[in-house]
């Protein structure tokens, strides 16, 4: 194993214990592009957020933000340019958007979303959180299909849908560990027929988690509609691509599950399944995907539609 593909590895593994187990059930020729792909995402997003493998969250994490943003961006566009960077990071990125054609403009988006985190964008309407979903976790799900080898743009509307309710799934898990960091992802618009505005201090409130729960519960119904369409496209991958992408819908649908049936002391401890759990939900993933016939059908004309330059 090459140092590019070991790092990425290395990253998968401790970032997020989920995503590595569902990619096992890759093909190796996919499950390194993934790795690698994750890896450089992840870097990215601990940058940003001034933590190491999603932990550790730095006070003054704020501090240079943008300046770290115009950093990252300036090693991508190096990468992707073809330059050699001697880290495994950013050639790995290069190597995976290269061998599998994916179009800058994905990386790109990414940085993107991570500008809107940068620049503390506030979010006032559920729209506002899709958009941000989109450029964050929904263009990660359509570089992921086309490492898989997809191309038909019906296809990658669908994993850009299971990208996104992964991101309105980990908003729900994180809400108070980010509203602590001062980070809020739920929509004002959630919260206009309570006593609260939703301010990141309202939420760290141990009084507010009723109100809390309830806007949860609301984004979360969302994601499920999400979830419903992205098996649509898992559907058309082949075998092995679709247990794991079905592992993944599994898991992380497991989490918002627990926050919906638990309520608000659910977030007391990190939310989280053991990996017996993880185990036995990529069973049902198994079988799911050994059923399929293809007479899954969501329409997506009420869903986000995402940018097209």
């Amino acid at each position: 194993m090459d140092v590019i593909t070991e790092q990425a590895y290395k990253s998968i593994n401790q970032g997020s214990k989920s995503f590595a187990l569902a990619s096992r059930f890759l093909p190796k020729r996919y499950r390194d592009s993934v790795a690698m792909l994750y890896a450089w995402c992840r870097y990215c997003d601990d940058i940003i957020d001034g933590q190491e493998m999603g932990h550790g969250q730095l006070s003054n994490y704020k501090d240079g933000q943008l300046d770290r943003l115009s950093y990252l961006s300036k090693k991508t566009t190096e990468a992707l340019s073809g330059k050699f960077m001697n880290d495994p990071i950013f050639d790995g990125l290069a190597k995976v958007i290269n061998e599998n054609d994916i179009e800058h403009k994905y990386p790109e988006q990414l940085l993107m979303g991570f500008s809107m985190d940068a620049n503390c964008r506030v979010y006032r309407t559920i729209e506002d959180v899709l958009d941000y979903s989109y450029y964050v976790a929904g263009v990660v799900g359509i570089m992921i299909a086309k490492i898989m080898g997809v191309k038909d743009e019906a296809v990658l509307d669908r994993a850009c849908d299971l990208g996104i309710a992964f991101q309105l799934t980990n908003i729900a898990r994180d809400v108070i560990d980010d509203a602590k960091a001062d980070r809020v992802f739920l929509p004002q618009s959630l919260f206009l027929d309570t006593a609260i505005n939703g301010s990141a201090k309202e939420l760290i409130d141990h009084n507010n988690l009723a109100v809390l729960h309830r806007a949860v519960l609301s984004q979360l119904s969302i994601a499920d509609e999400y979830y419903k369409s992205s098996k649509v496209g898992i559907e058309a991958l082949p075998f092995r691509c679709a247990w794991a992408m079905s592992a993944a819908l599994y898991v992380y649908r497991d989490i918002g599950n627990k926050i919906k049936n638990q309520g608000p002391k659910i977030w007391s401890t990190r939310v989280s399944s053991s990996i017996i759990r993880k185990v036995y939900l990529s069973i049902l993933a198994l079988f799911s995907t050994f059923l399929r016939r293809g007479d899954n059908y969501a329409p997506r004309q009420m869903l986000y539609q995402r940018p097209r330059f």
